[in-house]
C-alpha cells in the first residue's frame, strides 16, 4: 500500500470504473482524492473546468505566483477535446456534469462529479505512470503520491470553497424577498396637486 493513495475517497469510489483507466492500464501507482460539496453537480463542473485556467492549488509552487480567478470565467464550460487544463495536461474526455479526464506524458487523472445525499461528491483518480521497473516505480511511486496528496488536496479543498460560494449566492439570490416600493417626494407632490386642482362640487 503506497502511503498518500487516498484522502477522502471511500471504497465503492476506489472501486468504480473511470475515464482515465484505460489510458495507463496497469499502472502500479494508482490515487485518489474526494471531498463532498454542498453544490449542484452542475456548478461544481463549471469550475472543474475553470481549470483550463489554473491549477487552483498552491499557487506559489505551480502557478508562477499568479493567483487563480476566484470568478467563473464566461463560457468556461465550453469544452473541446484536446483543449490544455493547468498547462501541462490535455482534455481527452468529457461529459458534462459528469467527469473530465486530463492526459499529460506519464499521468492520467479523472474528476469525477458524483450526486450524492443533496450534495456532490468530487472525486479524482490519478494514475501515475512511473518509470524504473517494478522497483523504482514503488518508491518513484511512493513520492509522486505523497506529493500529488499535498497539492491536489489543497485543489480540491479550495473548488469547494469556491463552488460552495456560488451555490450560496444563487440560492440567496432565488430566495431574495422583493422590496416594497418607496412613495417619495415627487409622488407626494403629484398626490397634492391632484387634490387641490380637483373641481369643487356646489
Amino acid at each position: 500500500m503506497i502511503a498518500g493513495a487516498n484522502w477522502g475517497a471511500t471504497a465503492d469510489e476506489r472501486a468504480m470504473a473511470m475515464a482515465c483507466d484505460h489510458l495507463l492500464a496497469g499502472t502500479p501507482v494508482r490515487v485518489h482524492r474526494a471531498v463532498s460539496v454542498d453544490a449542484t453537480a452542475s456548478i461544481v463542473f463549471s469550475w472543474l473546468c475553470q481549470l483550463k485556467l489554473a491549477p487552483y492549488s498552491y499557487d506559489l509552487i505551480d502557478n508562477l505566483g499568479r493567483s487563480s480567478p476566484r470568478e467563473l470565467a464566461c463560457g468556461v464550460e465550453h469544452l473541446e477535446l484536446g483543449q490544455r487544463f493547468m498547462s501541462i495536461f490535455s482534455l481527452t474526455s468529457f461529459a458534462h456534469d459528469q467527469h473530465i479526464t486530463l492526459v499529460s506524458r506519464r499521468t492520467a487523472v479523472t474528476y469525477a462529479v458524483i450526486p450524492s445525499d443533496g450534495m456532490t461528491r468530487l472525486v479524482a483518480r490519478v494514475l501515475f505512470d512511473a518509470p524504473g521497473g517494478r522497483l523504482g516505480a514503488a518508491l518513484t511511486g511512493q513520492v509522486l503520491a505523497l506529493g500529488d496528496l499535498v497539492m491536489m488536496r489543497k485543489q480540491l479543498l479550495t473548488l469547494k470553497s469556491l463552488t460552495e460560494r456560488d451555490a450560496a449566492q444563487r440560492t440567496e439570490s432565488t430566495h431574495a424577498t422583493p422590496s416594497t416600493p418607496r412613495i417619495g417626494p415627487s409622488h407626494t407632490r403629484q398626490a397634492r396637486t391632484t387634490r387641490s386642482t380637483a373641481p369643487t362640487e356646489k
